[in-house]
């Protein structure tokens, strides 16, 4: 068999790797070309790439209406939201004064239960009245390490 200049050598070699690399890249699916090195943590509007990823973490029949999902990146892991009913994507609101809360408590003093329609659903807190004072009560809502609703935040491959 002859022998193989360095160059030809290098061409083979270099068609290998790209042959061997392929079916890697094409698995990694949509989820690991948005999350790539350096991507932000922010919630975005899901591309309908991710659709079938999402349907399958939430376990979803259909597809959901465009803006109803949202993803994000954190650690390396691609998360999905999908907004549904009380279900908010966005951080949390650690606030312990409530424009709505006080509004709700002075209408409705001494109550002990403050409706999320007046706190928001982005509330980490229980509400009630002090006669006419809204307060914050125990945390009900478990947070990740950003501030996100824990549970309404799934990781999609």
């Amino acid at each position: 068999m002859p022998e193989l200049s360095a160059c030809r050598r290098a061409a083979m070699l270099f068609g290998l790797l790209a042959t061997l690399a392929a079916p890697a890249a094409a698995s990694a699916g949509p989820s690991a070309q948005l999350c790539a090195a350096g991507a932000r943590s922010a919630p975005h509007e899901a591309p309908a790439s991710l659709s079938p990823a999402i349907r399958r973490a939430f376990g979803l029949a259909s597809d959901f209406p465009v803006g109803a999902a949202y993803y994000r990146c954190s650690g390396g892991r691609t998360l999905a939201c999908v907004v549904g009913a009380n279900l908010p994507c966005f951080k949390a609101n650690k606030a312990r004064s409530l424009p709505g809360a006080t509004q709700y408590c002075r209408e409705n003093p001494g109550s002990d239960f403050i409706p999320m329609v007046a706190t928001g659903h982005d509330t980490i807190y229980e509400w009630k009245c002090v006669g006419k004072t809204a307060r914050a009560g125990k945390q009900v809502a478990p947070l990740d390490g950003e501030g996100y609703f824990e549970e309404n935040w799934k990781k999609v491959e």
